[in-house]
């Protein structure tokens, strides 16, 4: 395991400005997307713990919405980068560089909502996963909304789509093949060949680990909707067009045999 959560660090650390762009100018739909749907519960005011909120996007965003956030990340780079980021746009924004399997170390309270949306994607083993869920949970209020985010074994597929000269490599790469036959066995992929170490969900267990932990499922959605196979070409399209294409998106998001035309998933879940 701390070889694991070092690997993550260090890939973090090494170029925290990376997921702040990715959710930017290169992946906007999924940022766009994603607080489409928060923001149906997400009001000013409320309480806000990111737990794995890398460098601070999502929590930027709402402490502008005058929310009160607390990020909490295993990367230094990203806890630092969010710092600076904040103090540019004038926010407020507490943050700590922790593990969140060590977060109640911090003695942080409850929160209105709590942010889950990093730690999956990296968790290898199963009991590591559920403390992280476990731990996000004791940290929400009596009917607090969870938020948790899922990297999906298709996204490396649709990721090969995207980027010409990928597929072949990946595909002939024993450490990456059984992510392309996940996709038909309905397994997740246990991956330390990819991009960092990393854990990919097959869309159809997410819903029965998630019906372990006692929350009322209100949304399971896929974070990209229908954009990611061709969201590199709608990027170049006009702005009109690109308004619609969200527009359609939101409407199909909730879709459950769509939901493989995304790179993540979320759940939103409320706890009784």
């Amino acid at each position: 395991m701390k070889e694991n959560i070092e690997t993550v660090r260090q890939f973090y650390n090494s170029a925290p400005e990376n997921e702040w762009v990715r959710l930017g100018d290169r992946h906007p739909f999924e940022f766009i997307l994603t607080t489409w749907m928060m923001d149906k519960y997400v009001r000013p005011g409320d309480s806000i713990l990111d737990i794995g909120g890398g460098p601070g996007r999502y929590s930027i965003h709402y402490a502008k919405k005058g929310c009160a956030v607390t990020l909490a990340d295993l990367s230094e780079g990203n806890v630092d980068f969010a710092r600076r980021k904040a103090e540019e746009e004038n926010v407020p924004l507490t943050a700590y560089a922790k593990n969140c399997l060590e977060l109640d170390e911090l003695g942080l309270g409850r929160f209105d909502h709590v942010f889950l949306m990093g730690p999956l994607y990296h968790l290898l083993e199963e009991e590591e996963r559920v403390k992280a869920v476990e731990t996000a949970i004791r940290h929400l209020k009596p009917g607090g909304k969870l938020y948790v985010s899922y990297i999906l074994v298709f996204g490396g597929v649709l990721y090969d789509m995207q980027n010409g000269g990928s597929v072949v490599p990946d595909y002939q790469n024993p450490g990456l093949r059984p992510a392309f036959d996940a996709v038909v066995t309905g397994e997740n992929f246990r991956s330390t060949a990819g991009f960092t170490h990393s854990y990919m969900w097959h869309w159809r267990n997410i819903l029965p680990f998630m019906e372990r932990f006692g929350l009322e499922k209100l949304h399971f959605f896929g974070q990209e909707g229908i954009m990611s196979p061709a969201e590199p070409q709608i990027l170049d399209r006009d702005k009109a067009e690109l308004d619609q294409w969200a527009e359609l998106a939101k409407q199909y998001l909730e879709v459950p045999e769509l939901l493989a035309f995304s790179e993540h998933a979320m759940y939103i879940g409320r706890k009784p």
